[in-house]
């Protein structure tokens, strides 16, 4: 029961390089990624297992996407294809007081037009300890959600420990249903909850505070109300500007309380997929330590992320439990 199984878009970034803006370019980089993509990424290069469930394009743009996942190792039987295009969002990286500005195209795209009833969720599950999803997915559309529901389902029936990171995504959610209303359902599977106050606050219409007497009861409130969950972690980031930013974790385990240390990074090189290494180095550390070095292990793996350019962490473990012990001097390997 190692394996991770994670269930997700898989998009294409296109971004002009350097820092420029859109309009001073005539040419862009392109990264693939995805929010739970980039957690089975991050995952496979600290060297777990994973599966990955999605929907890609049945042409050469959705064949190079496969390419892609599977050079990480990563499980791919579970992505199907269809005739729509693969969706795509497009980063101007911003710089020192000027920030990044993101444009989506992604509610018409393969994974939109997902078919629920098409995986089989318990082969799919078979032999997997945890299974990640994101407040993103069903956000996208009705029929990924309904996929989501059943993978749900299906992981919380074999006893499988659900983690979630319940992103709430404004620009999404245009089919009819309301983000707030969707998530606290499907929340109610999950066991692990990977969000901080604003999530909570989004989830139960509550007002609480984000400091830390705040967090505590913003908790203990998610518990009373969702009571699958059993653990609360926390990813704090403090921006200074769009070139320096600082990373924290807090949790919640039963009654206890714990936080790490905070973390400087700077200069960034790139913010996107930050979050979701923060995710995916909070699943592994918590198949390979205990609650409270998980989440510094898990703040260590956000920090690192903010060094690497792309929407993936490709540091190992080890890289991790360095930047953990302190060594974040950067000296050279020789």
């Amino acid at each position: 029961m190692n394996k991770i199984l994670t269930f997700g878009e898989i998009i294409m970034r296109l971004s002009p390089s350097g820092n420029r803006t859109m309009k001073q370019s005539h040419g862009m980089e392109f990264f693939f990624g995805g929010t739970e993509l980039n957690v089975a990424a991050s995952l496979a290069s600290m060297g777990g297992e994973v599966k990955h469930v999605s929907c890609v394009s049945d042409d050469f743009v959705g064949e190079s996407a496969l390419a892609f996942v599977k050079s990480f190792g990563i499980d791919t039987s579970f992505i199907t294809k269809n005739e729509h295009p693969l969706g795509l969002y497009f980063l101007e990286v911003g710089s020192a007081v000027r920030a990044s500005r993101i444009a989506y195209n992604r509610l018409n795209g393969s994974f939109a037009n997902i078919e629920a009833g098409k995986t089989d969720w318990k082969k799919a599950l078979e032999g997997c300890g945890y299974f990640h999803w994101t407040g993103i997915s069903p956000g996208i559309s009705e029929s990924a959600y309904e996929s989501l529901k059943e993978g749900l389902q299906t992981a919380r029936d074999m006893g499988i420990e659900i983690t979630t990171d319940p992103a709430y995504r404004s620009n999404l959610w245009k089919y009819g249903k309301t983000g707030n209303e969707v998530l606290k359902e499907l929340v109610g599977y999950s066991t692990i909850f990977i969000g901080g106050v604003a999530e909570i606050n989004e989830i139960l219409g509550s007002q609480f505070s984000s400091d830390k007497e705040g967090f505590l009861h913003a908790c203990r409130e998610l518990k009373q109300q969702v009571p699958s969950i059993h653990k609360i972690f926390d990813k704090i980031r403090i921006g200074v500007t769009a070139s320096a930013q600082q990373t924290q974790g807090r949790a919640l385990v039963e009654e206890n309380y714990f936080e790490t240390e905070l973390l400087e990074v700077n200069p960034v090189v790139d913010r996107i997929g930050t979050g979701d290494a923060f995710a995916a180095g909070l699943i592994y550390g918590l198949q390979h330590f205990d609650d409270e070095k998980a989440l510094h292990f898990a703040n260590a793996a956000c920090a690192i992320k903010h060094t690497i350019l792309g929407d993936i962490n490709y540091s190992s473990a080890e890289d991790i439990l360095e930047v953990m012990a302190g060594n974040s001097g950067g000296r050279i390997k020789r």
